[in-house]
């Protein structure tokens, strides 16, 4: 039951204690040092993480928000693990798997001074993972879950584009959309789709077509 459940648990648990370490920290944003607390609207996760929060005081929230990564990082882990499981292809099969493994680490050192090369290392292999799931997934009929994957690709662009150019405004925003929006997709991939879905070939060669859930 557990194994089964693993990738909502580690969710679950993310969530809760990123949310724990937003309700103690002290305050200070890139666009206000003065500010009280963490505001979703400017504040980054990556404010979470420090020592020393930005308006000066000793940062409480960062024990947390190590903790909250740590499961947030071993859930899409096995996520992808999980879906590798699902797609016979030797080659995506053995790329998801990889990718499952890796950025268990390389998300986790979000959280650390590695922070900037992190962040594009683990984002790269995130859309990696999900392009190739998306690949597969449009030879389904699993309609919403095909527009869950093109929007949330298209979001996670959008918020590497706005960390590219420098647009902290609007980041700090789309940085929660972007989380929150892979969260429930890898949710919706983890628990609404199985092996069948993705069976496109027979032994033989001859076209099946994939199950309609």
């Amino acid at each position: 039951m557990i194994k089964k459940y693993s990738v909502l648990i580690c969710l679950v648990n993310s969530v809760i204690f990123i949310v724990i370490a937003t309700l103690v920290y002290p305050g200070g944003s890139l666009l206000d040092i003065n500010s009280t607390g963490f505001d979703w609207s400017k504040n980054f996760f990556s404010n979470l993480f420090a020592a020393i929060a930005i308006n000066g005081s000793e940062n409480p929230s960062r024990i947390w928000a190590l903790i909250g990564m740590t499961f947030h990082s071993v859930g899409y882990g096995v996520f992808f693990i999980n879906m590798a499981k699902k797609i016979s292809e030797r080659h995506t099969c053995t790329i998801l798997k990889m990718i499952g493994a890796v950025n268990i680490l390389f998300t986790s050192l979000i959280a650390t001074p590695l922070h900037d090369i992190m962040v594009i290392i683990s984002s790269t292999l995130f859309l990696i993972g999900l392009f190739y799931i998306t690949v597969y997934l449009l030879k389904t009929k699993l309609h919403l879950l095909k527009f869950s994957c093109i929007i949330c690709l298209l979001t996670f662009y959008y918020t590497l584009y706005l960390y590219g150019s420098g647009d902290w405004g609007l980041l700090a925003l789309m940085q929660k959309i972007s989380f929150i929006s892979s969260m429930l997709l890898v949710l919706g991939l983890e628990y609404f789709t199985k092996q069948n879905d993705f069976e496109q070939l027979k032994p033989g060669g001859q076209k099946m077509q994939a199950t309609n859930r």
